[in-house]
């Protein structure tokens, strides 16, 4: 059990509760909260529970707000947060206080405490009651007002994961949860009306490489789809995943850029230098190993191998693996930063898609937005002292 040999990192207070320092809700929550309770599920050791619900307690202050819509950064220190100076009007995020719902829920079901999904479930009350513009969900959202900022709609960095949360807590939850399948169904529904293109020469588009993702979360929403749409919204995931490989395949590198375009007679490429940039990112990969688990269609598992040999030869590095500054260019200029979500999410999502589907199964686990594996909380198994049993 590799897990033992770590254990002493955690008999001490988890290092960022005790600082005075700002943090960013969403990033510990995906990252620390969600890799604790995975650590937790995967290897059975009580203290990756208790350190999880530790650090959730010190996020709880986060939602004093007016409307409890969380704040975006918080002090877990003092308990005092407050909103990204950038974002529209004060407001919060929908991609950050839409990623906590499955996090939350697992600590209210580790620790016998309410309080956690409570908060999340607030934020589905807190949205179900405002207008949706051409039923899309604006990107920012006011937590003293409770009104929308500016009306700035995407699947992009700003909105991605909410919509991958809405779905997810349904699987999670055993397909339990009806409201959230309602509102994952019908957001999908306006997204395809408004938000998803063809260009000229059929690659369907929303795209920047976070969107990307997209095409996994079509393909696994698409059995619990209505029955008409469970073939139209595989196809979907497919197009996305065919479109994001050509983003790749149109590159010296065979790595794609951050972001791309279909304009002026350009497709699925980057046309602004500071869009040209590949940091090991995974959402591609990740929409490759959806596809590849729920088509089994071989092509993924090429695709997915073409990423990784162009990884082998342009970002490893002695120290690692490093980002690239232009995929465009014959020589390699290295940012020299080996993002952590390369080691939680593509390099998982690579393994995962060239091992046998018995390997963390759709059937049990759920994935959190960084790649950590949470159990699907069936109504046999709904306490603590049941799953450890």
């Amino acid at each position: 059990n590799q897990s033992i040999t770590i254990l002493p990192l955690f008999s001490q207070p988890i290092l960022c509760c005790t600082l005075n320092a700002e943090i960013s809700v969403f990033e510990v929550n995906i990252r620390f909260v969600g890799g604790l309770l995975s650590a937790y599920y995967l290897s059975g050791e009580e203290i990756f529970r208790k350190k999880a619900v530790e650090l959730g307690e010190k996020l709880l202050p986060a939602f004093n707000t007016p409307t409890g819509i969380p704040w975006a950064l918080l002090n877990i220190k003092s308990g005092i947060g407050r909103n990204w100076p950038w974002a529209s009007g004060g407001s919060s995020i929908l991609a950050e206080f839409g990623t906590l719902h499955l996090e939350f829920v697992h600590l209210s079901h580790l620790s016998g405490n309410p309080v956690f999904a409570e908060k999340v479930m607030n934020i589905r009350k807190v949205l179900s009651r405002l207008d949706k513009p051409e039923g899309l969900y604006p990107n920012y959202l006011n937590p003293s007002s409770g009104q929308w900022g500016q009306h700035h709609v995407s699947i992009g960095g700003l909105g991605d994961s909410f919509y991958e949360y809405l779905l997810k807590a349904w699987l999670m939850s055993d397909k339990t949860d009806e409201e959230g399948k309602k509102m994952y169904y019908d957001a999908v529904q306006a997204i395809e009306t408004h938000l998803i293109r063809k260009s000229s020469s059929g690659l369907t588009y929303i795209m920047g490489h976070l969107t990307c993702f997209a095409g996994g979360m079509f393909a696994l929403g698409a059995d619990g789809a209505p029955s008409d749409k469970t073939g139209h919204h595989i196809e979907l995931g497919a197009e996305i995943a065919r479109t994001c490989h050509e983003s790749y395949d149109r590159t010296s590198m065979k790595l794609g850029p951050e972001a791309f375009r279909f304009d002026g007679g350009v497709e699925a490429i980057a046309t602004r230098q500071n869009e040209k940039y590949y940091i090991l990112r995974p959402e591609v990969i990740e929409t490759y190993m959806y596809m590849w688990r729920l088509t089994h269609d071989p092509k993924y598992r090429q695709w997915a191998w073409e990423a990784v040999e162009a990884l082998e030869k342009h970002c490893r590095v002695d120290g690692g693996y490093s980002g690239i500054r232009d995929v465009y260019s014959n020589h390699e200029s290295h940012d020299d930063v080996q993002q952590s979500f390369f080691l939680s999410e593509t390099l998982k999502y690579l393994y995962l898609l060239f091992s046998d589907d018995d390997l963390l199964p759709f059937e049990h686990w759920v994935f959190n937005t960084e790649a950590h594996p949470f159990p699907i909380l069936r109504k046999e198994n709904g306490s603590k002292e049941e799953k450890e049993k």
